[in-house]
């Protein structure tokens, strides 16, 4: 799966153990009703997250994975997660204010003094 949209937050590296490392990043989409995805990059793929500046549009590819926890109470709860493993830079679209350079001068020219019209040429049109 991918999420595309405009970086709006770049964590830093987080040391959750000795042997556990992660990263967070947030990205907003763009669409009608933009969402706020929160995406972690765990372990060595946090090191993906280092050339990545807010204000970016860039394209996360993404895994979810989800879990069961059983509280002290005995109460059964349940964990969403979304796992960044790829991120690619998208281009900024280019300015609409593109000009063609001018077109060179049409040069005149005399009519034709040979056209017949009643001449049938093959045309279908």
């Amino acid at each position: 799966m991918e999420v595309s949209g405009k970086v709006k937050v770049v964590g830093a590296e987080q040391q959750v153990s000795p042997t556990f490392k992660k990263r967070e990043l947030v990205v907003t989409t763009d669409e009608q009703y933009p969402q706020s995805i929160m995406i972690e990059f765990v372990q060595d793929k946090s090191d993906l997250l280092n050339t990545i500046a807010v204000g970016e549009n860039v394209k996360v590819s993404i895994n979810l994975g989800g879990r069961e926890w059983i509280n002290p109470q005995g109460e059964t709860k349940y964990f969403n997660s979304i796992k960044g493993w790829r991120i690619e830079k998208l281009q900024s679209e280019a300015p609409a204010t593109t000009q063609m350079p001018p077109m060179p001068a049409a040069e005149a020219f005399a009519p034709a003094t040979d056209f017949k019209e009643e001449e049938h040429d093959d045309l279908p049109f």
